[in-house]
C-alpha cells in the first residue's frame, strides 16, 4: 500500500521582531504580551542557573567527575557538562528540579 504525502510548502510568513504582532494581536496588546512573556522567560532562567548552581556545587563538594554525576543524575556526562556551563536554553525546569531531588535537594514552589 502506498501513500501519498503533500509536503509542499504553500506559503511562508516571515517572523517579525514580535510573534504576538505576527499573530495578529493589535500593537499596544502585542508589545505588552511580549514584554510579559520576556520577563516570564527570564524568571525561569535564573530559576534554571540556580538549580544548575546547586548540582555543580553539589559535583564540587563531593568530588564528583562529570561522569560520576551523570551516573548518578541517571543522564549523559555532556548533559552534565551543559549544566556546569550553565546552558540553560538546553534544559526544562522539569529536569532540572529532577536532578536536583535525586541529589537530595527539597525543591519548594511559592506561588505569591
Amino acid at each position: 500500500m502506498t501513500q501519498d504525502t503533500d509536503n509542499k510548502t504553500r506559503y511562508v510568513t516571515r517572523a517579525g521582531d514580535n510573534i504576538f504582532s505576527d499573530l495578529g494581536f493589535e500593537p499596544e496588546e502585542a508589545e505588552r504580551m511580549l514584554a510579559q512573556s520576556r520577563e516570564e522567560m527570564a524568571r525561569a532562567d535564573e530559576l534554571k542557573r540556580q538549580l544548575m548552581q546547586e548540582i555543580a556545587d553539589w559535583m564540587q563538594r563531593c568530588g564528583h567527575k562529570q561522569l560520576d554525576a551523570a551516573k548518578i543524575l541517571h543522564v549523559s556526562r555532556p548533559r552534565v557538562s551543559d549544566v556546569v556551563n550553565q546552558k540553560t536554553e538546553k534544559f526544562t525546569l522539569d529536569a532540572l528540579i529532577s536532578m536536583a531531588t535525586i541529589i537530595g535537594k527539597r525543591i519548594q514552589l511559592i506561588i505569591t
